[in-house]
């Protein structure tokens, strides 16, 4: 170990030893000034892989822990892989591309239980095996683009010799960087027309003067694109646009022209201070409104604003596998919470009496019920708002009260108050989907006077990532 300053510390011969959390490896390490008992500091390291020994660079030193990066790898971990992507390192997504998959299947299966045991304190029973996906490149259905003017510059690059249109990109955002993208040769996350629509809509941009989008200053034309598949060719873009402009057909014609057997394309006129699109009209230029993905015999209409599982083929796992854990005969009323587009209300209503579907965006659940008419189900009903606002006593009141529950919410897990709600309604039976089992721990929790767990099933519905779904069957004491 050498010191030359405050923060300039590199730690050197490090053995990694585990994966950890949020995609980091974790390895313990000893420095000068600590007590010569006990295992020294806990160590996390970005792009590890477990039996590395690398010389590090301290990024982060607190009274607990300490935060670094790999200057050298000095002997390089037996299951240590190339990684397949020319970005690896720079863009935020797929950070496991050094680990073999099997290693990562383990890793995520312990961040399930290690999530759900230590965050919420829960008693668990044995996981089933975590459900591997199949595909683990070109596995996503849906990507974003974000454009920029001040893109992210290479250490190969002198900044000083760049162009106001070589400054321009278009690709991912770099980490904890909100203003600056990677501009992006080759993603390997989603199969074509991706990467062929985003290198002619820049190529484009250029040719024709058009501005990128300033983060700071929300100004520019090109803002963000949406690029979404299906498992039989469909493609959807949906290309958004900081301001209005006569450039805008123009371009929209040309892409039309390059791909004219793009299923739809629409346009957004977004002058707000984020790129969200949900509270944004979505302009139909060309082509279907919508695509249409099939499951089970299922189909399912997906427009520009529709929640929709990622991973087509995982979703389908991850499907059964809540209609095996609801446990259903016939005889149920099931709500289903965050209904997105209605996919796992429909999966269940054939073995239900009647289902519930609520989601916050009006336009899933216009899907969700003209894909219920599509199908035949006449047993579904949706309902859009809030979910706190929407899920109330006097709608239980209306509607029946639930015997089985699923929820699937965002990230950020269930508001307090439909917790309490669900609570007050008490089904036999709470099938929890999350994509986070941090808040899902946090979530079940709040409910463990009442529920214990019965089942665990992890699903990996994105390969390469620490990013791990989880389904837990809850059941009255």
């Amino acid at each position: 170990m050498s010191r030359k300053g405050k923060l300039d510390i590199v730690l050197e011969n490090v053995v990694i030893e585990n994966v950890a959390a949020e995609g980091k490896a974790i390895a313990h390490v000893r420095l000068d000034s600590d007590e010569p008992d006990g295992e020294g500091r806990v160590l996390f390291v970005e792009f590890a892989v477990p039996g590395d020994v690398v010389d590090v660079r301290v990024t982060r030193k607190k009274k607990s822990f300490l935060e670094g990066r790999i200057i050298r790898i000095k002997k390089p971990s037996k299951d240590r892989l190339e990684p397949f992507c020319s970005h690896f390192g720079i863009c935020g997504g797929c950070r496991w591309q050094p680990l073999p998959y099997e290693i990562q299947l383990r890793a995520k299966q312990r961040q399930v239980y290690d999530q759900l045991t230590r965050i919420g304190h829960l008693q668990v029973p044995q996981f089933e095996p975590i459900i591997g996906s199949k595909k683990t490149i070109g596995y996503r259905n849906k990507l974003e683009y974000s454009a920029s003017n001040k893109r992210w510059i290479l250490d190969s690059e002198n900044p000083e010799a760049l162009s106001e249109k070589e400054m321009q990109g278009l690709g991912f955002h770099v980490g904890k960087f909100f203003d600056k993208v990677l501009d992006i040769d080759h993603c390997y996350l989603q199969e074509e027309p991706s990467n062929e629509l985003r290198l002619f809509i820049k190529d484009y941009a250029i040719r024709n003067d058009l501005t990128f989008y300033d983060i700071r200053r929300n100004c520019g034309l090109l803002r963000n694109m949406f690029v979404r598949t299906a498992c039989d060719g469909q493609a959807m873009l949906t290309i958004c646009f900081g301001e209005d402009s006569p450039a805008i057909k123009p371009m929209l014609d040309a892409i039309r022209q390059r791909f004219p057997d793009l299923t739809s394309l629409y346009y957004v006129i977004n002058t707000k201070g984020n790129d969200s699109i949900s509270d944004q009209e979505c302009i139909l230029h060309s082509g279907a409104p919508a695509l249409y993905e099939r499951m089970e015999g299922l189909r399912f209409r997906i427009g520009p604003k529709s929640f929709y599982q990622t991973n087509t083929a995982q979703a389908l796992q991850l499907y059964a596998k809540a209609r095996d854990f609801a446990g259903l005969d016939g005889s149920q009323t099931v709500y289903d919470l965050y209904t997105g587009t209605g996919t796992i209300a429909q999966f269940v209503s054939g073995a239900a009496k009647k289902v519930v579907g609520i989601e916050y965006v009006p336009e899933a659940i216009e899907d969700a019920r003209a894909n219920a008419a599509a199908n035949g189900i006449t047993n579904c009903e949706f309902f859009a708002g809030d979910m706190k606002d929407v899920l109330t006593d006097g709608f239980i009141r209306t509607h029946g009260r639930p015997d089985v529950m699923i929820v699937d919410p965002p990230r950020a897990g269930m508001h307090p108050d439909v917790v309490a709600t669900i609570l007050r309604a008490l089904p036999s039976r709470i099938v929890y989907v999350s994509c986070n089992p941090a808040s899902q721990a946090r979530d079940i929790s709040l409910m463990a006077d009442k529920y214990r767990i019965t089942a665990v099933q992890p699903v990996d519905m994105f390969p390469h990532t620490q990013h791990v779904e989880n389904i837990c069957k809850l059941e009255l004491c």
